[in-house]
């Protein structure tokens, strides 16, 4: 584990050192990319520019959520509306890796526009070791591709700055608790959104049910473990899976699709133990989703698979 208050001296003294011109930060929200984005405002000042990327991918809330985050973490930032541009490259894309590397190129293109804007020529990211772990190279094989590592193209005009390249994320935890970042244990989110919460292809209408879904599965989730009923889990979503299900509503048949409800512990993302979440809530979970989703989702699943040997994430 990492000295938090020397680890933030060292970061700061090489930022400063090996940067000598403006950056361009992808700030996304989560934990990884705030404390890297508040290192290197530490570091350079007015120099950093702190962009997010509103990519119509992300949960019910999550732009009004970051934008207040953000504020209460101290950090200076703007956001970019690029919904458009996403669902644009994810247009009849089924596979995952096809769909991490797409979200990568995206995002890639469009920090590269706004450096133009500002001057930089650097972009900062949050990347910790689970990211380039499973990302393969080397000998290691490819797991999955994470959109900011794998899903850099090869032409990108910028060089890349990760301060947070060799933590895990237990120790990212702890140096945002030392740098004050408010909801330093907050569960993750993927990068790429929901576009891997979404089996299948990608639209607005299976993005728009997978927000709704997943919206449930958190809240009901944070009710009990605010009730005391379970242990708050590292991470819990709903997916929408690839499949069409024969279901009931009324006295009608119908042909709706299907979610499954995920919980998971873990302390690094390296390895994770599915949560034996309580019937009462999976039922309030399901009565929900199928309610709230009438005719569109009509069956509820719940996933106990350990990592390994399933990742965290569906996709």
């Amino acid at each position: 584990m990492i000295d938090p208050a020397k680890f933030t001296e060292e970061a700061v003294s090489r930022l400063r050192a090996e940067v000598p011109g403006k950056v361009i930060i992808a700030a996304s929200g989560g934990i990884d990319s705030t404390v890297a984005a508040l290192l290197t405002e530490k570091a350079l000042g007015d120099r950093a520019r702190a962009v997010f990327v509103d990519t119509g991918l992300l949960r019910a809330g999550e732009v009004e959520r970051v934008r207040d985050f953000f504020r209460t973490s101290g950090l200076t930032f703007e956001v970019v509306p690029a919904a458009d541009r996403f669902f644009a490259a994810l247009l009849g894309v089924e596979d995952p890796e096809e769909k991490r590397r797409r979200i990568g190129t995206a995002f890639v293109r469009l920090f590269e526009a706004e450096a133009e804007r500002s001057g930089a020529d650097r972009l900062v990211q949050g990347t910790i070791a689970p990211d380039w772990i499973e990302s393969g190279g080397a000998l290691r094989d490819t797991i999955k591709t994470h959109h900011n590592v794998g899903g850099i193209p090869a032409d990108m005009r910028l060089t890349l700055v990760e301060p947070l390249r060799d933590l895990y994320k237990d120790e990212v935890r702890a140096l945002a608790r030392h740098l004050g970042v408010p909801e330093a244990e907050r569960q993750p989110f993927p990068g790429p959104g929901l576009a891997v919460r979404v089996n299948g292809p990608v639209t607005p209408e299976r993005v728009r049910r997978a927000r709704i879904a997943n919206a449930i599965v958190e809240e009901e989730i944070e009710r009990a473990a605010a009730a005391k009923t379970i242990a708050r889990p590292w991470q819990y979503f709903a997916v929408l899976l690839p499949v069409r299900t024969v279901g009931v509503l009324g006295d009608n048949r119908v042909y709706g699709e299907a979610v499954s409800v995920r919980a998971v512990e873990s302390i690094d993302a390296m390895t994770a133990t599915s949560m034996a979440l309580p019937r009462a809530v999976l039922s309030r979970i399901a009565e929900r989703i199928t309610r709230e989703l009438s005719g569109e989702v009509v069956r509820v699943l719940y996933d106990v698979t350990d990592k390994p040997p399933a990742t965290i994430e569906w996709e």
